[in-house]
């Protein structure tokens, strides 16, 4: 039998075996490709996640659909499935929590557990959850669940006496029920140095105008923090003490010469790098010229300074080589104008890492679904930084490595709530304890300063009618409530300056004396909670109006022969413009009020507010206690002195 063949000639062959070998080449290089992308897509997917280690968002509100113009308001208090997903989806950092996101023990428990756990769907690291706790001004704590304390300054005040006793008691108690809440990063303290009486953000924020004492305190807070285990933060580097711009609200200069910025606005962050570990430092959105007078170009095309938070020359050059720091770098939220006015998100993000910052915090909003497919742009953006070099390859994997590292020393896996009523049980033993209100209780009382007494203090039983006028109702009632308990038997009428109920000459002759309260400087957007808030912020009573009125009652009352005590509730720089016309000066540097519920005569229930800035502040004008402590910033009154003993203060400047 013949055999046969397929092809009829060889050509038909070797065109069919070239065929044939055309194919498995093309084959074999689609495969290849194919592989080669699949690589490359691994690659860009561990970029894309190290950058979402680098992120820090806040889920303060989220709204499914807004109509034209609305802003969101609704708040966060339970995670939606779109953000759950986010987190799971690009392995963000971490998130900051704010006041509107916190109910009771419960809820916030429920919802960090929420948080975390969508992390660990996506395999990723336990995420920081950071809050702004820094006791003071700045709670978000809902009122009885944490303690609030009376804040740095009223610190500062009781430091002559008491050392840092204060400092580190309300840092263990602050950390301790953070802690149980299932926090792991608090953005406090303020280590800025307060030399401006003008500085409408730090203010009492700080612990005094005085380097050293502020160095001792805020290292002294920070470390009884990070020993509860609670990741502390510094901050706003390289200082926010002398300016009288708010960040949130536009770009702050400071002038200082390279000297006064060594040993003034450095000094506190370089004694706690040398002596201490601090977990993280946080920028400050300020031009300093002297350290970097860069200029760059903004998107409004204008030529300005960088500010500190986008200067390699101040981030690594001067807190990371010259000065030492190991920690992370975080910035302040990028949403402050101080930024925002001048850089896109995604190039204040490439610009501050390229500074040297390690997290970026609240770069974008998150308050709808959108805003989740614009993160995932910013990650995807920076993550081809990296790749083209934009972005140092090898500053950017440090930078990763340090937010792990961070993360592994203070074990934050330990503190992911897993069990609620287990967690909830334990949280109900640290919250608002009786020993936490006692601490809370004595620093308010240690912190009152007697900045002039003429003899009227304490008021004498011939004094029975008492004429008050507080900022606002809120006050009234803290005032009256704790004047009664000490002198049952006064006749109180209390008015509030923000209505300016037309004090006359009448109302003088009427009264054996009066008080009148002053807080100042108004609240800044940071006490509020944010950017979100600067509509309510823009919208604040005119101070002007109530300095006028308050100045005006003090006067009339002097016309008819009847005493005055000046109360400052915030900063006491004010007490140079009401000595003149006052018997009696004193400080309290603190003004939290929380509503309470009390039966009166009758048996009827009510409420009343009460505060233990206002219980102290009473116990010394009855003399059931002394005012011991001492002014943290200076005042030019003759004759009496920062420290509250007599010698000339006519040199003294601020």
């Amino acid at each position: 039998m013949k055999p046969t063949f397929k092809y009829k000639t060889a050509g038909q062959l070797a065109y069919k075996l070239c065929l044939f070998s055309a194919f498995l080449f093309v084959y074999s290089c689609s495969n290849a490709n194919d592989s080669r992308n699949a690589t490359e897509h691994k690659t860009e997917q561990k970029i894309e996640r190290k950058v979402a280690q680098k992120l820090i968002l806040d889920i303060r509100y989220f709204c499914y659909e807004l109509k034209e113009d609305e802003i969101c308001k609704t708040p966060v208090t339970k995670l939606p499935p779109e953000l759950a997903d986010m987190i799971t989806d690009t392995g963000i950092g971490g998130i900051v929590l704010f006041a509107d996101n916190l109910e009771n023990t419960e809820q916030i428990l429920t919802l960090n557990h929420e948080i975390q756990t969508a992390a660990k769907k996506g395999n990723h690291p336990p995420l920081f959850i950071a809050i702004d706790q820094e006791g003071g001004r700045v709670v978000r704590l809902p009122e009885g669940l944490g303690t609030s304390f009376s804040g740095n300054m009223a610190i500062g005040a009781t430091q002559e006496k008491h050392g840092l006793k204060y400092a580190k008691k309300s840092a263990e108690i602050i950390a301790n029920e953070l802690k149980v809440l299932g926090f792991n990063l608090n953005f406090a303290p303020t280590v800025d140095v307060n030399i401006n009486p003008e500085n409408p953000v730090i203010n009492v924020r700080s612990y005094s105008e005085d380097p050293r004492k502020v160095a001792e305190l805020g290292t002294a807070q920070m470390n009884a923090m990070q020993q509860q285990g609670v990741i502390s933060t510094l901050k706003h580097f390289p200082g926010h003490g002398d300016t009288n711009v708010d960040s949130h609200t536009g770009l702050p200069i400071v002038k200082h010469t390279k000297q006064q910025i060594e040993n003034v606005d450095l000094l506190p962050f370089q004694q706690a790098i040398n002596t201490s570990s601090p977990g993280m430092i946080m920028t400050a959105h300020i031009q300093y010229p002297e350290l970097d007078s860069t200029e760059f170009v903004d998107k409004e095309g204008v030529k300005t300074i960088l500010p500190a938070t986008m200067s390699k020359k101040i981030l690594t050059d001067l807190l990371r080589t010259e000065m030492g720091f190991q920690g992370v770098v975080i910035t302040d939220a990028l949403d402050m104008a101080g930024i925002s006015m001048f850089y896109d998100t995604h190039e204040a993000v490439l610009q501050t890492f390229n500074a040297g910052a390690d997290i970026a915090l609240m770069p974008l909003e998150i308050n709808t679904p959108n805003d989740i497919q614009n993160l995932q742009k910013l990650i995807k953006h920076i993550a081809k930084a990296v790749s083209n070099n934009e972005l140092d390859q090898a500053s950017f994997e440090a930078s990763v490595k340090r937010i792990a590292s961070l993360k592994t020393k203070f074990a934050i896996n330990q503190s992911v709530v897993m069990d609620i009523e287990q967690a909830k049980d334990k949280a109900q033993q640290v919250l608002n304890s009786r020993s936490s209100r006692i601490v809370e209780q004595e620093l308010a009382t240690a912190a009152i300063t007697e900045i002039k007494n003429n003899g009227l203090v304490p008021i004498g039983e011939e004094i029975q009618h008492i004429h008050l006028i507080m900022p606002d109702k809120t006050k009234c009632s803290a005032i009256e409530h704790a004047l009664k308990l000490g002198r049952p038997k006064a006749r109180l009428h209390c008015e509030s300056a923000a209505k300016r109920q037309n004090f006359s000459s009448q109302t003088a002759q009427n009264s054996d004396l009066l008080i009148v309260a002053d807080i100042s400087p108004q609240q800044s957007l940071v006490e509020m909670g944010g950017m979100d808030d600067i509509t309510h912020w823009r919208q604040r009573p005119d101070k002007t109006e109530q300095l006028d009125y308050l100045l005006n009652a003090v006067k009339l009352q002097n016309a008819v022969a009847k005493p005055v005590i000046f109360v400052s509730l915030r900063t006491p720089y004010l007490a140079e413009t009401f000595a003149p016309y006052s018997d009696a000066i004193y400080a309290t540097y603190a003004y939290n009020t929380g509503k309470m519920e009390v039966f009166d005569k009758s048996g009827e229930k009510r409420s009343t507010f009460q505060g233990v800035s206002f219980n102290a502040l009473a116990d010394v004008l009855l003399g059931k206690e002394s005012a011991e402590g001492q002014l943290p910033v200076s005042v030019s009154i003759e004759g009496i002195s920062k420290t509250g003993k007599n010698n000339n203060l006519d040199k003294m400047t601020h």
